[in-house]
């Protein structure tokens, strides 16, 4: 999608040339100075009962006397917050659905201010609203016919437009590049597909790219990866992006994503019913390739280095069983007792390779367990920080993306489940607390710097009739990159 901006003052709204003018009316009464033709249009709505100034409440009017746009749509926001506005954009392009509008202009009125947050949560909100998949459905709708957004402000939020603009497109992008990651088949979206993207981002935005085989994973003794990927036949990879925004001493953000680019549990295998929606598992390496592809076009002053541990979890005669032990490249010894929770045993072993950046902060991405979508449900992610700071930061980050995070604990107590009789951990421990035992196992793995981990199982896909990935925690992770380095 094309976005623009254009200045244009409350009162001169009706002059706008565009298929169709976007009215944002937040609060419960008009603006003051409120264009007069516009007025007066919302006002007889309000009279006839089709429109309410009410958040959700939409309205569709065409040739509005003194109106130049052909299409008015009238959107209510409510109180004038992020969240609200936000849903105003995506109602209110929904209701130009169909209707053959290639160009809209949207006006925010009753806004105290135009912030750089709600321009970017308008960009954001227009990309979500035209995104189809398409890739593997020839019979998918074709492209949706609004392909312009101009953006109408005074001329003195100029500076907040810009500045929202490019950020909202720069993790627009992101998102999207993270959704069509996920939503692509696992016999497309292999590890070594995923391998091929991150060098195609590293080419067009100048980023040291390496992307590490079998053999080259073996000479760095990542002894759990390699439990993790020899059941299956797909080859896995080891990929490491740098974006250097900053001198070379200063110390880099590391990421880290998991990326079970199909995980049927191995051994200890998964139901049948709804084993498909396990291409998303590597929602997490997704999340992270999405928010490399922000922070390089945004070229903020920092160091960053992405990490994606990639493979599948498969059953086979020389798979991994449960009661085998590994050695992770820590030199800890891990008791498998059930395969399908893999995804820890690849993260443990990229969370020791990232010691050798000496990282200002690490934060692992991870579709990591089904015990935290049982606790928060799809609206917020899983959070874990070795550190208030930290955790205050990673929960600022996602107020700031509207891609929340809730902070849960890592008392010392949780601990006392993971206990082996044959290893130093065992990878798993009982159902209580299933989420926390999974972090409490990988901060074994990190505790020679700051740490943060997000489990996003509950939050990178929707299931049922939505059923695709939701792109996050894009927003949250380029958020939290970007305050980083101020």
């Amino acid at each position: 999608m094309d976005f623009r901006t254009q200045s244009a003052s409350l009162d001169a709204l009706a002059g706008v040339n565009a298929d169709a003018l976007v009215l944002l009316l937040a609060g419960d009464s008009l603006p003051v100075g409120l264009d007069a033709a516009l007025a007066g249009a919302v006002k007889d709505a309000i009279k006839l009962g089709d429109f309410e100034l009410k958040a959700g409440k939409t309205l569709v009017l065409q040739r509005v006397a003194g109106v130049k746009a052909p299409r008015l749509v009238l959107a209510g926001v409510g109180k004038p917050t992020l969240k609200s506005a936000r849903a105003a954009v995506l109602a209110a392009l929904a209701a130009l659905k169909g209707r053959g509008a290639a160009h809209a202009a949207i006006a925010y009125a009753g806004f105290e201010a135009l912030s750089d947050s709600l321009v970017e949560q308008t960009v954001l909100a227009a990309k979500e609203a035209v995104y189809v998949y398409r890739h593997t459905k020839p019979s998918a709708p074709a492209a949706a016919k609004l392909n312009k957004l101009t953006l109408l402000a005074a001329k003195d939020e100029a500076k907040a437009v810009k500045t929202g603009l490019a950020r909202g497109e720069a993790i627009g992008a992101g998102i999207e590049l993270a959704r069509e990651a996920a939503n692509l088949p696992p016999n497309v979206a292999t590890p070594t597909y995923l391998g091929e993207q991150v060098k195609a981002i590293g080419k067009s935005h100048g980023l040291k790219v390496e992307v590490l085989d079998q053999k080259a994973v073996e000479k760095l003794g990542m002894g759990s990866f390699l439990a993790v990927a020899k059941g299956s036949t797909e080859p896995l990879r080891f990929i490491v992006a740098r974006y250097e925004g900053a001198a070379k001493t200063v110390a880099p953000v590391v990421l880290v994503g998991k990326g079970i680019t199909f995980d049927s549990g191995g051994i200890s295998l998964k139901p049948g019913a709804g084993m498909d929606e396990m291409k998303f598992d590597m929602g997490g390496a997704a999340s992270v390739l999405g928010t490399l592809r922000a922070v390089a076009e945004l070229k903020p002053k920092l160091n960053l280095v992405a990490i994606i541990a990639a493979c599948e979890n498969m059953p086979a005669g020389n798979a991994v069983k449960p009661g085998d032990v590994v050695t992770s490249m820590s030199g800890q010894t891990i008791e498998i007792l059930n395969t399908d929770a893999e995804g820890r045993l690849i993260l443990c072993d990229a969370l020791t390779y990232a010691e050798r950046f000496k990282p200002a902060v690490v934060v692992d991405i991870a579709t990591l367990t089904g015990a935290c979508v049982i606790a928060l449900g799809g609206v917020r992610s899983g959070m874990y920080a070795s550190d208030d700071e930290l955790a205050g930061a990673l929960l600022a980050a996602g107020d700031a993306a509207l891609d929340p995070c809730w902070r849960m604990p890592l008392d010392e107590e949780y601990d006392d489940g993971l206990k082996s009789n044959f290893a130093d951990v065992a990878n798993v421990a009982g159902r209580e607390g299933g989420s926390i035992t999974a972090a409490k196992f990988l901060q074994r793995f990190a505790s020679k710097y700051r740490w943060g981990h997000l489990d996003i199982a509950g939050t990178a896909w929707k299931g049922g009739g939505a059923k695709g990935s939701t792109g996050r925690p894009v927003g949250l992770l380029t958020h939290f990159v970007l305050s980083q380095g101020r």
